[in-house]
């Protein structure tokens, strides 16, 4: 698995086309997702999709935000000798509450989500750096939302790690430049995802979204996949610490 493409939420959404786009321009892929027995199938049909491009799929059940599962993964791919050329973060796992009243979210709630959305990319980085698994050249990509610099009902846990993701990124971005290692996020148009559909009043996020987007459409994960594979790009090289909008336009009309 040399070069590889390592998917934090690789199961669903972005991280799912993402890690068959990628596997297709050639990358091994290892994935992670935290699936229950009913959801196995869709990282099963992920993974199959990987391996009828001709790439080898290795894939790990368990939350990535939890230091085990991050030290279990780093050490295989270690034993393979991969070289990670991608690392994308694409972790959908938080608690959408207000932050106030008798239905709030609580204080390992809010940590939780923060930990999962916005701090575990530090903890990743730091080991693949460490490992020597992440070098020159190399280029992390976070997925960070709208939201993140907006209010919207019930997703003030999720907003705040969002903003926590992208201060990460820039800081990430600076520190890792001497390295020759690049890190973007990536804030993608309106997409009707398992992790959308979360959200509450999300059918009046989607329509407002394709009335906006000048393409009448709204964003889909294989749009954002494929411009992550144009941004790992070698010449990409001198592109870092930014939050770039992959949405057709969406962002730009009022």
């Amino acid at each position: 698995m040399n070069p590889a493409a390592l998917i934090l939420g690789a199961s669903s959404g972005f991280g799912a086309a993402a890690a068959v786009e990628f596997a297709r321009a050639g990358y091994g892929i290892c994935g992670v997702h935290f699936d229950r027995r009913e959801n196995l199938p869709a990282a099963e049909q992920v993974q199959a999709e990987i391996r009828a491009a001709g790439r080898q799929a290795r894939f790990f059940n368990g939350n990535a935000a939890e230091d085990s599962v991050r030290q279990e993964v780093t050490a295989r791919l270690q034993q393979e000798d991969a070289r990670v050329r991608v690392l994308l973060h694409s972790i959908a796992f938080g608690v959408l509450k207000p932050l106030v009243g008798a239905s709030a979210v609580n204080r390992k709630q809010l940590e939780a989500t923060a930990d999962a959305m916005g701090h575990s990319l530090v903890y990743w980085v730091q080991d693949l750096v460490e490992t020597g698994l992440l070098r020159a050249g190399a280029r992390v990509f976070a997925m960070t939302s709208e939201g993140g610099a907006k209010a919207v009902p019930e997703y003030g846990p999720v907003s705040a790690a969002k903003a926590i993701l992208e201060a990460h990124v820039r800081q990430l971005a600076m520190e890792l430049a001497p390295l020759g290692i690049t890190v973007n996020a990536i804030l993608a148009g309106v997409t009707d995802t398992p992790a959308l559909r979360r959200i509450p009043g999300h059918e009046r996020i989607l329509s407002a979204a394709r009335g906006r987007n000048p393409h009448g459409r709204l964003t889909t994960p294989l749009d954002v996949a494929r411009c992550l594979v144009a941004l790992a790009h070698e010449n990409t090289y001198w592109m870092t610490g930014n939050t770039i909008r992959v949405d057709g336009g969406e962002g730009a009309v009022a």
